[in-house]
């Protein structure tokens, strides 16, 4: 074999090895990120426990925290549930069927409501579900009430020249619509549904607060309150933080030892995913400063859409 061959099967050899290392390194790269996606994030759950889940921003209709809190509930080591609520609402729906989740929990175990900067509107309706509800002394809670939101853009398709003509079978088919103001019978069925819907939520204050409904509905105006008027308006049952809460959770025979652990959201957002891709690119690239990648996940997932009747307060919009 002449040198010329030999150098060249060399030069093969070379290239096979790079590519060989290539693959492996893909392998060990696909293997982590299957790891994270799908037991990156679970909890520790190989002792007694207190489970903690952190429930923040708008509140919509979310399957995996319902998943979790059922986990939550079915698991014998998790001896109670702290649920920490930092959000201005959300919509009703969603806030009816967490509600309902944390309610199934604390039928089997005890479940404190830990209101941190803001639980409104449908943040504490969350709260509500809680056994005992504990704030900070400056927390913001209260907004009781229901809103249901439509835009109206008539006045600029009239400056552009534009119009919509529709054919329907009946005169609130599609009302409200965008295009020309509500007529007064529009108007009235909304106003109903918001109506029966703000009914169902004092009703739910009422109850879980152990308040005559006259004295929840002088509250329920839409009013927030700081942790200390929450407390004189018996909205919440304690002031203070981890302490209040232990001591809580210790009349209902759960040992004040117990460590807390976080029972985090998996992680859905790897890079093989668009809105984690573009996260990750932003840090890359050093602009993480001008937009933070977690901010725009959160508008390419959760803020792009919100549909039905909200129970939310706007006065704390990011």
């Amino acid at each position: 074999m002449d040198s010329s061959a030999i150098a060249d099967r060399r030069q093969l050899r070379r290239k096979l090895g790079f590519w060989r290392v290539i693959a492996v390194l893909l392998l060990v790269a696909l293997g982590f990120a299957f790891y994270r996606f799908y037991a990156g994030d679970l909890p520790d759950v190989r002792g007694p426990q207190i489970a903690r889940v952190t429930i923040s921003g708008l509140i919509q209709d979310d399957t995996e925290l319902l998943e979790r809190l059922k986990k939550i509930k079915d698991n014998d080591q998790v001896k109670a549930l702290v649920v920490s609520i930092s959000s201005t609402g959300g919509t009703t729906y969603g806030g009816e069927r967490i509600f309902k989740a944390i309610r199934a929990v604390a039928a089997k175990k005890p479940v404190v409501s830990d209101i941190r900067t803001v639980a409104a509107s449908a943040g504490y309706m969350i709260a509500t579900a809680g056994d005992d509800i504990v704030a900070g002394d400056t927390s913001i809670t209260g907004s009781i009430g229901v809103i249901f939101q439509y835009p109206q853009a008539k006045d600029l398709l009239d400056k552009l020249g534009l119009s919509l003509e529709e054919i329907k079978s009946a005169p609130l088919k599609a009302e409200p619509s965008p295009f020309h103001p509500p007529s007064e019978d529009a108007k009235a069925m909304i106003r109903n549904m918001v109506m029966d819907s703000y009914g169902w939520f004092v009703d739910l204050v009422a109850e879980r607060r152990k308040l005559p409904r006259e004295e929840v509905l002088k509250l329920a105006d839409g009013s927030i309150f700081t942790g200390r008027q929450a407390l004189q308006n018996k909205l919440v049952d304690t002031l203070g933080g981890e302490d209040e809460i232990r001591a809580y959770l210790d009349t209902r025979k759960v040992k004040k030892n117990l460590p807390i652990v976080d029972w985090k959201a998996e992680d859905r957002t790897s890079s093989l995913f668009w809105p984690g891709a573009a996260s990750w690119l932003i840090n890359l690239f050093g602009y993480g400063d001008f937009i933070k990648g977690e901010d725009l996940q959160k508008i390419m997932t959760e803020k792009l859409f919100l549909d039905g009747l909200l129970s939310v307060w706007q006065g704390a919009a990011n």
